[in-house]
């Protein structure tokens, strides 16, 4: 008997961090503009700073209905995370994002996350829209959303601060109808 995982895609799966990720995001760390794509660069951790990281992500998995996930190839290689916050169940709103790590960019995997992740929250948990925060300068997210049928709702101006000046965010959205007709 075959039978279908809600936590897996195509490509990925996505699951819990487990206290022997720590190395993986540790590396990844080390990668400044990765780091300033995503959210920003933050001071440098100890190897035993992120072990203790990786030790507290597999104990505390959801806060509500927002996660912090690991993705990893069907193989069992990690190739980044992703996250929700700001969910919303009056609403039905929640936002999301999602690091792949260099070395696995360009493969789909981030593509196969995504729909997996929302497919649970408007399926599952009767979400009805997601929002996606995309920096100015990181013209590859922005395109990604477009891809995956999202909406430019907005641009908050001078929001983000690095590489010396201010960016504007982009926000962008998604309804459960926009996905279902665009993805099935």
């Amino acid at each position: 008997m075959t039978t279908q995982y809600v936590w897996s895609g195509s490509k990925v799966r996505l699951r819990p961090v487990k206290p022997e990720d720590w190395e993986n995001y540790h590396n990844n760390d080390l990668d400044s503009e990765n780091a300033r794509l995503c959210d920003e660069i933050h001071f440098p951790r100890s190897d035993e700073g992120t072990q203790k990281w990786a030790e507290e992500q597999s104990n505390n998995v959801t806060d509500g209905d927002n996660v912090f996930l690991a993705i990893e190839t069907h193989d069992g290689t990690l190739v980044g995370s992703m996250n929700t916050w700001g969910s919303n169940a009056r609403t039905g709103t929640f936002k999301y994002g999602i690091s792949i790590f260099r070395d696995h960019w360009r493969n789909g995997y981030a593509t196969d996350a995504v729909k997996t992740l929302l497919r649970y929250y408007f399926e599952e948990l009767r979400y009805h829209k997601v929002n996606a925060h995309v920096y100015a300068f990181n013209d590859r997210s922005a395109a990604f959303q477009e891809r995956l049928g999202f909406k430019l709702e907005g641009t908050l101006r001078d929001m983000i601060y690095t590489k010396g000046r201010h960016y504007d965010e982009y926000i962008y959205g998604l309804t459960k109808a926009e996905f279902e007709q665009l993805h099935g």
